[in-house]
C-alpha cells in the first residue's frame, strides 16, 4: 500500500540516528529524523508520520513526555511508537511505557533484522487502519448523500409479501385526500 507517511526516528545522538536509518533503509519507507523531543512533536503534529522510533532519555523533553502528549491529541493518539533505551531493562520504565500504549520497548543496540520486522508490521498495520478509516468516512458520506437527502422524502409503499393485503398509503394526509375523492 503506497503511502506518503514517514517513519520518524528520534534520538539525541547522531551515530544512533545513522545506525537506525541504515537498519531501516532496506524497507524502502520514507524516513525522517529529529534530535529532540520538541522537534519530534513538531513533526508529528505537522502530520504524515506513520510510526515513531523514539529514544526514551533525551535532554529537555523525554521520549515518555512525547508519548504522553501524543496520546492526548486526537490526530496523534493512534500513531504506533517504539521506544528505544540504552539503559537496560527497568520495570518502572516498562510499566510506564506500556501503560501509555507504546507498541514496543527495544534495547539498544538493536538487532537490525528484528527491528525491521517490528517496524514493517506496525507501519503496515497503521496504514491499513488509516485506509479503513478513510473508507468508512467515504461510505458514511455516500449513505448521507447530498444535502437535500436530509429533507424528508416520502417513500413508496412496498408490496406486502401476501398479495391479499392491500398496499399501504404514503401518509395520513394522502389517505384522507384519496378517501374524499
Amino acid at each position: 500500500m503506497p503511502s506518503d507517511a514517514k517513519i520518524l526516528i528520534v534520538d539525541d545522538h547522531e551515530e544512533t540516528l545513522y545506525a537506525l536509518e541504515s537498519a531501516l533503509a532496506p524497507l524502502g519507507y520514507r524516513l525522517a529524523r529529529a534530535t529532540s523531543g520538541d522537534e519530534a512533536l513538531k513533526q508529528v503534529l505537522r502530520g504524515q508520520v506513520g510510526l515513531l522510533l523514539l529514544d526514551v532519555r533525551m535532554p529537555g523533553v523525554s521520549g515518555l513526555d512525547v508519548v504522553r502528549y501524543m496520546r492526548r491529541v486526537e490526530q496523534t493518539q493512534n500513531i504506533p511508537v517504539i521506544l528505544l533505551t540504552g539503559f537496560g531493562a527497568d520495570h518502572e520504565l516498562t510499566a510506564t511505557a506500556f501503560g501509555l500504549g507504546v507498541a514496543d520497548l527495544v534495547m539498544k543496540p538493536t538487532d537490525p533484522w528484528a527491528l525491521r520486522t517490528k517496524v514493517r508490521y506496525l507501519y503496515d498495520a497503521y496504514q491499513r487502519h488509516r485506509a479503513l478509516e478513510e473508507e468508512v468516512r467515504e461510505l458514511r458520506a455516500l449513505v448521507k448523500g447530498p444535502a437535500e437527502a436530509h429533507e424528508p422524502h416520502p417513500r413508496p409503499a412496498l408490496p406486502h409479501p401476501d398479495a391479499r393485503v392491500p398496499p399501504q398509503r404514503d401518509s395520513p394526509a394522502a389517505t384522507s385526500a384519496n378517501d374524499r375523492t
